[in-house]
């Protein structure tokens, strides 16, 4: 009985799809995908100037009064490939709402309403997330990984060559997009842990247990994703810790949620 009343709910909200029509419904939403990543990345294209001039702010404030001070590119193309690299990035992130909601049309129609109303809160909260933790790299650990990374400079003494900064453009994006995705994809750990621990293969008391395998993990990553200062290092290793916790937190929610419906189910 309670299946068939699954089975109806499952059919007025939007019913059950022949397999064909799953994978023209699919090609459809990645179609809309694709040309409202197309259409963000011509718009990113044309201003990537001002984008790639965003991004270099941190290090332009290090240098505030310094006039001569500039970055470099030493190959032709190296400029135009930067500003493709900006407005892609830049594209991706800005799409990202349309693309999301493509995902939710496509796998909307074959949810439970209890379903829809679990899944919804993980699509809100990824992207948000994520720009938690690229402020936090753009804020608060670029301008000090910047002010290290500076301060090896040597301005000649008595008989030395001096030895100075002249980034370029190419290598500064990359090390600004490393760094934001390092952090933006970590702060998504909550949300990981939250979706593992509502299919059942991740418990708070197995994370509990677990917690001091996760610092090291934490530091451990942190090594490999950030560059090699320990300001970075520490800066991303102990939000990881940090959401580590909050993510046994959001378990112990979920399985608090799910022993309430088995109770009333009892009943």
């Amino acid at each position: 009985m309670a299946k068939a009343d699954a089975e109806e709910e499952r059919s007025e909200e939007g019913g059950r799809m022949p397999l064909i029509d799953h994978l023209i419904e699919l090609r459809r939403r990645l179609f809309h995908s694709l040309i409202a990543l197309l259409a963000a990345f011509l718009v990113c294209f044309y201003f990537a100037n001002p984008i790639f001039d965003f991004l270099v702010e941190p290090l332009a404030a290090l240098w505030e009064g310094e006039e001569e001070r500039r970055l470099i590119y030493t190959a032709l193309h190296e400029k135009f490939f930067t500003n493709i690299k900006v407005a892609f990035f830049a594209a991706l992130f800005f799409s990202f709402p349309l693309v999301a909601g493509q995902v939710w049309m496509f796998v909307a129609p074959g949810l439970y309403r209890n379903e829809k109303m679990a899944f919804l809160p993980f699509l809100v909260a990824t992207p948000v997330l994520f720009l938690m933790g690229a402020a936090m790299v753009y804020y608060i650990i670029m301008p000090v990984a910047w002010q290290f990374f500076a301060s090896f400079q040597q301005f000649g003494a008595e008989g030395a060559l001096p030895i100075e900064l002249l980034p370029k453009v190419g290598e500064y994006l990359s090390l600004v997009m490393r760094l934001v995705f390092a952090f933006g994809i970590s702060f998504e750990l909550p949300v990981l842990i939250t979706l593992l621990a509502r299919v059942g293969l991740a418990t708070s008391d197995g994370l509990k247990a677990k917690r001091r395998y996760a610092v090291v993990l934490a530091f451990v990553t942190a090594a490999i994703l950030t560059p090699p200062d320990p300001l970075s290092q520490i800066g991303l290793a102990v939000p990881i810790i940090v959401l580590y916790e909050v993510s046994i937190l959001c378990a112990r929610m979920v399985e608090k949620k799910r022993e309430e419906e088995a109770a009333r189910e009892a009943v």
